[in-house]
């Protein structure tokens, strides 16, 4: 379908391979023939990241004449951006913009989509067809379902229905295993599990999760783990780690508008983002992979320094601007950046955490955050600070609290870290008061509403939010970070972000 219909009496063209042809020079569209590309990527939780992050790199290999590393998009929950690329023929729009400018370019890596509840079977067949080598993810933190201590949550009702269901699974973590269960069986070589989500160690916290449910599903099965897919993916499958960067804001319906006013047709789900793009892989993938190195990528032997640093200093940052500013009424990150105390702040985090790096691995920190200073800044992206604020409990852990833990076993007082915590719980607290009551998510918000409608005391409130959180669970720092914690939510309560500054000297 290569149009769609707007009132009874007027059609627009729709993006298309069809319409791409005719679309205004300035404008990037896919230069190789899609009918000769083959599906060799699997990718689960195809958002708005993905499509403007990891799809363009494969997008600039298909086009050098790699044609074996097409993708095949799956999406976990919603027929949402499936229902709006079908009949596009899995094009979109990639809106790179920046404050003076903006380059827009169609994408095309993208060759079909499969929504996972509505058909699970065609999701198992595309993970277990030979030609799909590499399996990569974006499905979120709060998808790997872990538990508070950082294991698999095994009492999760999607995994106890995936265990007993393994033809019929929901999660990732189900889907990984019976396709991979499914190709040992057929003789297939396995694919590589390439993680892209923020997590710390991402490729080996996947292979420690997806053994650990491999193995309960081989203790339904009462075969030994050494013998059954456990054993197997723990010994055969590779994972390699990487780290993604890229700031990738939500598309409003000012952005549609503008994009097709310049495409000439419409497009029904362009992607917003800057033009700074970073990813760092570790180069394990025994079945090949894409010369993704040609086009920026950056093939390593441990990810870890760079993802430490991006974890601490870029999503810790965003972390601390998002809530302080939904605190201090600011909508978008730049205008809260542009907030002189925030700005400052934001130097004085980066400050309490650059010494927690690692030192002999080459990081140049002092370049690295004068250009997230300059990201920030963007008044072109429009980065909603409630788009950032979803699902803290998930992300502070590895972005903010592993650092404050470090700090105290240096000796240094993780100030500033832990008023990222506070605000975080400050910003929970304030949803249905000054905030909207859904102007954010996090996966423990029914919990954490029964807990802020008991009125306790803020000690007792931070305690309680560490319990609930898994905050620094079991760690000999964890009394000093919820005493911290306490102090500055204490002085968020009593007013805006102003009165924890000024503790602070900001």
């Amino acid at each position: 379908m290569s149009s769609v219909q707007t009132s009874p009496t007027t059609t627009i063209k729709r993006l298309s391979w069809k319409t791409a042809r005719a679309l205004p020079a300035s404008i990037a569209t896919p230069s190789y023939d899609r009918s000769r590309v083959v599906p060799g990527i699997v990718h689960l939780g195809v958002g708005a990241f993905h499509r403007a992050h990891q799809a363009a790199y494969v997008d600039d290999c298909l086009a050098a004449g790699e044609t074996g590393w097409g993708i095949t998009g799956v999406s976990l929950r919603s027929a949402d951006t499936r229902d709006a690329l079908t009949p596009q023929d899995g094009l979109y729009t990639l809106a790179i913009r920046s404050s003076g400018q903006e380059k827009l370019r169609v994408i095309g890596s993208i060759g079909s989509m499969l929504v996972a509840p509505e058909d699970p079977s065609a999701v198992l067949a595309a993970l277990t067809d030979p030609r799909s080598r590499i399996v990569t993810l974006t499905i979120t933190e709060k998808a790997y379902l872990r538990a508070a201590g950082g294991g698999l949550d095994v009492a999760h009702p999607d995994i106890v229905h995936d265990l007993a269901n393994p033809e019929l699974p929901k999660t990732a973590h189900g889907f990984l295993t019976e396709s991979l269960a499914r190709r040992r069986a057929a003789g297939v070589p396995p694919f590589t599990v390439l993680c892209c989500d923020n997590l710390p160690a991402n490729g080996a916290t996947l292979h420690r999760l997806l053994t650990e449910f491999a193995e309960l599903r081989d203790a339904r099965l009462d075969v030994k783990s050494d013998a059954g897919i456990a054993g197997h993916i723990a010994h055969q499958v590779a994972f390699p780690s990487s780290m993604v960067d890229r700031i990738v804001p939500a598309t409003t319906d000012t952005d549609r508008s503008r994009i097709a006013e310049e495409l000439g047709v419409e497009d029904a789900w362009p992607v917003m983002t800057e033009p700074f793009c970073q990813w760092v892989i570790e180069d394990n993938f025994p079945q090949g992979r894409p010369a993704w190195e040609q086009f920026g990528v950056t093939m390593v032997s441990d990810v870890r320094p760079f993802e430490d640093m991006k974890l601490r200093l870029l999503n810790g940052a965003h972390s601390a601007i998002a809530y302080l500013g939904l605190l201090g009424g600011h909508v978008t990150v730049d205008r809260a950046f542009a907030d002189p105390a925030i700005r400052a702040f934001v130097d004085a985090l980066w400050a309490e955490a650059i010494p927690t790096l690692p030192r002999n691995a080459g990081l140049d920190t002092a370049s690295y955050t004068a250009e997230l200073a300059e990201r920030f800044s963007n008044t072109a992206l429009a980065h909603r600070t409630a788009q950032i604020a979803n699902d803290g409990s998930q992300k502070l852990p590895q972005r903010i609290v592993a650092s404050a833990l470090e700090c105290l076993e240096a000796g240094t007082r993780p100030e500033h870290l832990t008023l990222v915590i506070a605000a975080w719980i400050a910003a929970c607290e304030a949803r249905g008061k000054t905030l909207p009551e859904s102007h954010f998510a996090d996966p423990l918000d029914v919990p954490l509403a029964a807990l802020f409608g008991r009125g306790l005391p803020t000690g007792e409130t931070v305690e309680s939010v560490f319990d609930l959180a898994g905050f620094a669970k079991g760690e000999p720092g964890r009394g000093k970070l919820m005493d911290l914690t306490t102090a500055h939510l204490e002085q968020l309560r009593r007013g805006r972000p102003a009165a924890a500054f000024a503790t602070l000297r900001i």
